[in-house]
C-alpha cells in the first residue's frame, strides 16, 4: 500500500527530520532537543518556521515543550509514526506565530467543491477562516478553513482575532467536537486572481491544491481545509515497494 504524503517545505522537513532522529535513537527519549537557535542554523530557516515545526511535534506527541527550558523527547507516539499531512497541519496549527497572518474570517458562501465535501447546497452560508503562511518572508501557503454554522457557533472561528491554539483544540475545548479521520484530495491547477494576490505569484502560475475533509467518529464532515501552495515551492514525495 502506498503511503502518499504531501510534504510542504521547511517546517515539514524539520518535522520529518526530527521524527526520524527520534525513531533511530539519535535523539533518545528524555533528552533535550537542540535549541531553536541551533535548529535555525542547521536547517537554514527562520525561527518562526522552527517554532512551528516544534509545535506540530508537540501536538503529535513526539516531544514535550517546557517554557524556559526547551523541548524534550517523549518518543514515538503510541498511535504510530504519523507524518505531518497537510490537512492535519492546517487543522492543528496555531495562528500566534510570526509567519502566519489571518486574512479573512466570518460568513461566506460555500464554493461548489467545499459544499460537496460538507454535504450542503452550493452557496450555503459557512464560517470561513483564511490565513497566509510565510516561509522566509515569502508567501508559502494559503489555508482556508470552512465550518458549518452549527459547528462554529459559540466559538471564535468567525472572529478576525488571532486564535492562539489550532482549530482542532479550539473546537474540542469549546464544543467537544473531535475529529476522527481526515481525507485529502490533491489537484494541480492555475491560481485564481485572489490566490495570485495573496500568494504573490504571477498570472499563469501553477498551484497545488489540497482539499482536506475533517470527519468525526460517525463519518460526518465537521470542517474542510482548502490548502493552496505555489507549485514552484512544493513537491510530492512517495515511497512504496516495487513488488
Amino acid at each position: 500500500m502506498s503511503n502518499l504524503e504531501f510534504a510542504p517545505p521547511k517546517y515539514a522537513q524539520i518535522v520529518q527530520a526530527i521524527q526520524t532522529r527520534i525513531e533511530d535513537g539519535t535523539y533518545p527519549v528524555g533528552t533535550m532537543l537542540p535549541s531553536e537557535a541551533r535548529l535555525v542554523r542547521e536547517f537554514g530557516s527562520g525561527r518562526s518556521t522552527v517554532v512551528r515545526a516544534l509545535q506540530i511535534l508537540s501536538m503529535q506527541g513526539w516531544i514535550e515543550r517546557e517554557h524556559g527550558r526547551g523541548s524534550f523527547v517523549k518518543g514515538v507516539p503510541a498511535h504510530g509514526a504519523e507524518r505531518s499531512h497537510a490537512g492535519a497541519s492546517a487543522f492543528d496549527a496555531p495562528e500566534n506565530v510570526g509567519d502566519t497572518t489571518v486574512t479573512a474570517a466570518g460568513r461566506a458562501a460555500a464554493p461548489a467543491v467545499v459544499a460537496e465535501a460538507l454535504n450542503v447546497p452550493e452557496n450555503s452560508p459557512l464560517i470561513r477562516r483564511q490565513r497566509v503562511i510565510l516561509d522566509e518572508d515569502s508567501p508559502s501557503e494559503l489555508v482556508t478553513l470552512w465550518f458549518p454554522l452549527d459547528i462554529a457557533s459559540g466559538t471564535d472561528l468567525g472572529d478576525t482575532g488571532v486564535i492562539a491554539i489550532g482549530a482542532r483544540e479550539h473546537l474540542q475545548a469549546l464544543k467537544q467536537v473531535r475529529p476522527a479521520r481526515i481525507t485529502e484530495r490533491l489537484s494541480a491547477r492555475l491560481a485564481t486572481a485572489e490566490e495570485r494576490r495573496l500568494l504573490a505569484t504571477e498570472e499563469g502560475a501553477p498551484v497545488l491544491a489540497i482539499l482536506a475533509t475533517v470527519l468525526n467518529a460517525e463519518n460526518a464532515p465537521i470542517a474542510v481545509a482548502d490548502i493552496v501552495l505555489p507549485g514552484d515551492l512544493h513537491e510530492l514525495e512517495d515511497s512504496y515497494p516495487a513488488t
